[in-house]
């Protein structure tokens, strides 16, 4: 009788994490497709399905909206949302089909030991 409740609560904790990652992932995916709507103007589920040319110029044309949303932020500006920021991130790892950390910048912003260079501001 012990083994069965057990075996019981450890098919219902699999079912309750189960259930609670597939909440995080819609969350996620809403995050993302609220600030694609909002700053770049297309729905990542079609982004998704697109062919392979039209996808990088999408994928451009987010690099460029998060580049923008980074310069905000250096610059305080008022209008700065990390919360963008991080679902314009997250919807450009969605597009390029990696969950980690971003690729390597082409423009050449890393140091040589991966760090990104810093900008003095004179003040």
């Amino acid at each position: 009788m012990h083994t069965d409740k057990k075996r019981m609560t450890n098919g219902l904790g699999r079912q309750v994490t189960e259930f609670l990652e597939g909440k995080r992932a819609e969350a996620t995916m809403a995050r993302q497709m609220a600030a694609l709507q909002i700053a770049c103007h297309f729905d990542i589920a079609a982004a998704l399905a697109a062919p392979p040319d039209l996808r990088a110029q999408i994928v451009l044309r987010l690099e460029r909206a998060i580049e923008r949303e980074r310069q905000r932020g250096m610059r305080r500006h008022w209008s700065y949302d990390l919360n963008r920021h991080i679902a314009l991130k997250q919807a450009l790892d969605t597009l390029r089909g990696t969950a980690g950390p971003g690729k390597p910048s082409k423009r050449g912003r890393e140091n040589g030991n991966g760090a990104r260079r810093r900008r003095c501001r004179s003040g």
